[in-house]
Parts: C-alpha cells; structure tokens; sequence
C-alpha cells in the first residue's frame, strides 16, 4: 500500500490570518471554507490547510516545512514584513544554509539554500 499526501494542515488559532500569510509565501489564492478552516493550493506543491483549534502551540513542532531561497536575508525580510519571526541565526554546514523562522502562530518554518 502506498499512501499519498492530500494536504498538511497546521492547527492554528485564526485560520484566515494565518493562510494569508502563508499565501503571500508560497503563491496560490486563499480560500476560507469556513471560520474554522481556510487552504491554499500551492502551485508546484500540495494544498496547506489552516485548522482552528482551542489550544495555543505549547512546543516546538515535530514537522516543519523547508523552502528554497536563493537568498536567505532577502527571504528572511520578506518574511518578517508579513509577520514572521526569526528564530536564531542563518546556519552554514557542508551541503548548504538554513534560517529557522516562526509563522505569526510559532510554526516553525525553514528557508534553505545549498
């Protein structure tokens, strides 16, 4: 059996805030399907769905996503001016660099070069 992913969803707080941000992002047109649960089909990607849940994100989360940038610093800031927040410092190892941010909810998130 093989099994094929459908979408990744983030428990969040404001699903409609948090999509937006995630659209500006990655590309594709925010849908609100109701109060409670908005996506996004990101083009060249699967579909990212924002889920709202009752409890605030109390750890680091055991899955994250990692998006290329070409430019790290200029992604990082493009990041942070839609709401985003660095979380430490870019990192250089051998295959190549990474910047950890958090999403406007504390999801963490990746951008990577190499």
């Amino acid at each position: 059996m093989r099994a094929k992913i459908d979408e990744i969803v983030f428990d969040c707080a404001d699903p409609a805030a948090l999509v937006r941000f995630w659209a500006s992002l990655m590309g594709g047109e925010p849908v609100d399907r109701s109060p409670d649960w908005s996506y996004i089909d990101v083009p060249a990607f699967t579909r990212l769905a924002f889920q709202r849940v009752p409890e605030g994100k109390s750890v680091k989360n055991r899955l994250h996503i990692d998006l290329v940038a070409p430019d790290i610093p200029a992604y990082s800031a493009e990041a942070v001016a839609l709401g985003a927040k660095l979380s430490g410092g870019i990192v250089t190892q051998e295959p190549g660099s990474f910047q950890v941010l958090l999403d406007p909810e504390g999801n963490e998130f990746c951008f990577v070069s190499g």
